[in-house]
């Protein structure tokens, strides 16, 4: 079983900087892609980033394109979330995320990071 941990969630001012990180236990067959999401309170889980492992193509949330940067490094087993000029409303829980297999896809998840920004 993958095990993904993610780290680097704090507390920030507004237009500060963080930078999260997942490492994940092993490799696991087929990585189709690896992404970034958040879930604030009382509101539903949304993607923030992905990084399609063949393509290289990196996806973006609205509220995060030209601030976040997504990367992977695969010697490393890990993927990162870079977050630039943080604003209030990016306050959330980041999950990472891995998708793997080839007809049946597998998701594994992270624990969480909490990232609070703060006015």
């Amino acid at each position: 079983q993958v095990q993904l941990m993610e780290s680097g969630g704090d507390l920030v001012q507004i237009g500060g900087s963080l930078r999260l990180s997942c490492v994940y236990s092993e490799t696991p067959f087929n990585i189709i892609a690896l992404g970034w999401y958040r879930q604030a309170p009382g509101k539903q889980r949304e993607l923030v980033a992905n990084l399609g492992t063949y393509s290289g193509r990196a996806d973006y949330a609205d509220s995060a394109k030209g601030r976040f940067t997504i990367s992977r490094d695969k010697s490393q087993n890990s993927v990162s979330l870079q977050m630039n000029n943080l604003k209030p409303e990016d306050t959330a829980v980041y999950y990472c995320n891995l998708k793997a297999g080839w007809s049946d896809i597998v998701e594994y998840w992270g624990q969480g990071t909490q990232v609070t920004v703060s006015s």
